[in-house]
């Protein structure tokens, strides 16, 4: 199937500091492409890669999972350690679970992170019924396009294949445990208004890791997308203020201002 326009991946061969830019469930690359050009044009080494079954149609989606999805931001990680000194890892939503697994599993490779609205837990009484759900039923409603600012929108697609969110409930439960063994330094910024993740999962991820510099940031502007809601710049400004402190060659190297 041919990818959505505008969902495609993005790479950009910067400077000697790299970053992984992980996107969410049923969503794609567009959601996060303004922030990976943004840290693009200061010289940064970026991958942001399209997740197996995303980008297309919901059909595809069906047939893959966490697995899957994990898998690519895993190859993506390993390909930008072996190109550059430092790797620091960023995800939106489902994109933070898989970034917070990066980091438990990759130790000192994944520099730190930058987590908005991460996704911890499938809520809801549905949740429960996924297991036995999934076999009857093929899809619910969507959930892309949470977004407070007018005529912003995200790609994502209309409908959840149940088979997906079966498996993206037995990711999140996985990485839950896991979470004790994130140390990474680490700015979370989440909105207080976010209809598909609740912020009960950002306060979640704060009190499971054994991170010690960590920055919470509340997006009071935006719902879920806030990578392209009203509090994008901040997004995008705290998350390089972050890469300059840990990696005082941002900034000092390659930078390019073109588009």
């Amino acid at each position: 199937m041919p990818v959505l326009p505008g969902a495609e991946p993005y790479r950009h061969e910067g400077g000697e500091v790299g970053v992984l830019l992980c996107h969410g469930f049923t969503g794609s690359p567009q959601s996060l492409r303004p922030w990976a050009e943004y840290l693009a044009e200061r010289g940064l080494t970026v991958s942001l890669p399209l997740l197996p079954g995303h980008g297309t149609r919901w059909q595809d989606m069906q047939l893959t999972g966490w697995q899957d999805w994990y898998a690519e931001v895993d190859r993506e990680l390993r390909a930008l350690t072996e190109r550059c000194s430092e790797v620091f890892v960023f995800g939106l939503s489902m994109g933070g679970a898989l970034a917070l697994r990066l980091a438990a599993k990759h130790g000192d490779k994944v520099k730190g992170l930058v987590l908005v609205n991460p996704g911890n837990k499938v809520h809801g009484a549905a949740a429960h019924a996924l297991p036995v759900a999934r076999h009857f039923v093929r899809t619910t409603k969507g959930v892309a396009n949470d977004i407070a600012k007018e005529g912003s929108v995200e790609i994502g697609y209309d409908r959840v294949p149940l088979h997906a969110a079966h498996s993206l409930r037995k990711f999140f439960q996985l990485v839950d445990t896991e979470l004790p063994q994130v140390t990474q330094p680490m700015v979370l910024l989440h909105s207080p208004q976010d209809h598909v993740v609740p912020p009960a999962d950002s306060a979640r991820v704060l009190g499971r890791v054994s991170s010690t510099d960590v920055t919470e940031i509340l997006l009071e502007q935006s719902y879920h997308v806030a990578t392209l809601d009203h509090d994008a710049d901040r997004i995008f400004e705290e998350s390089y203020a972050f890469l300059g402190r840990l990696a005082p060659s941002v900034g000092k190297e390659g930078t390019s201002t073109g588009g």
